[in-house]
């Protein structure tokens, strides 16, 4: 069953991949052409530029580029998550295959993707320091994890609560925003956006970007959780036409 799964998450993680792909060259590349044109623009007016440079990959290749990315992303996010589903069927969350696919994507969704930008939200070229980047992306990784811790404090929090479903739902609520929100004050803010750019443009992109991600978790959460009802519901018929008279 396990194995099943893991090719159910591999094909349909690289589907929404393709999905999340198009929306983000649709609605993003226009937002990466005009910061990209932005940078040139600001590189060409420093002493010492080299106005015969050229970029290792060009644009049309970086476009290509994206569907690649996007699509290894949804193997990747795919095969992991098809992993994890194996181990909570039955144990947490709905007891429906559809029903625990929509609320483990959503539930990924928010630790992994909206938790973290809130705190560092994603930016277009030309604006962030390549000599932070090490930084930048220690403190992204630490706020995907308090997402992910919190998300297993609220579930143990909501398993421990005897009365009925409104405190379950109250108390789950109140043991995952209290890390969260923690780390959202204690952890240091990163402003490196340059004086001067678009603040339009800025957030555009960012929109853009946490877009992509939840066309991404809401096709891959869809599909995944309509193939798996799909399956349960041809296994549950099995025995029933399996027998035969007599």
């Amino acid at each position: 069953m396990v194995r099943t799964l893991l090719v159910r998450g591999l094909l349909l993680g690289l589907l929404a991949g393709l999905i999340a792909g198009g929306f983000a060259f649709a609605f993003g590349e226009p937002q990466v052409d005009s910061a990209i044109a932005l940078e040139q623009a600001h590189a060409a007016q420093e002493p010492g530029h080299d106005h015969g440079e050229e970029e290792l990959v060009g644009r049309p290749g970086q476009k290509a580029g994206l569907f690649l990315a996007t699509g290894l992303y949804g193997l990747a996010v795919g095969g992991v998550f098809a992993l994890v589903y194996a181990g909570l069927r039955g144990r947490v969350g709905p007891r429906s295959e559809g029903g625990l696919a929509l609320a483990a994507a959503g539930s990924a969704f928010g630790a992994m993707i909206l938790v973290p930008f809130v705190k560092y939200p994603a930016n277009p070229p030309a604006v962030g320091d390549p000599e932070t980047i090490n930084s930048r992306t220690a403190l992204y990784i630490v706020m995907i994890l308090v997402g992910l811790a919190a998300i297993a404090i609220a579930v143990a929090t909501a398993r421990r609560v005897t009365a009925g479903p409104w405190a379950r739902w109250v108390a789950a609520g109140v043991a995952y925003l209290v890390p969260v929100v923690a780390a959202w004050l204690l952890l240091p803010t990163v402003d490196e956006v340059p004086e001067g750019f678009p603040a339009t443009l800025l957030w555009q992109f960012r929109l853009v970007s946490l877009g992509t991600q939840l066309v991404f978790w809401t096709a891959f959460g869809v599909l995944f959780g309509w193939v798996s009802d799909r399956a349960a519901r041809r296994a549950a018929a099995v025995p029933a036409t399996a027998v035969s008279p007599g």
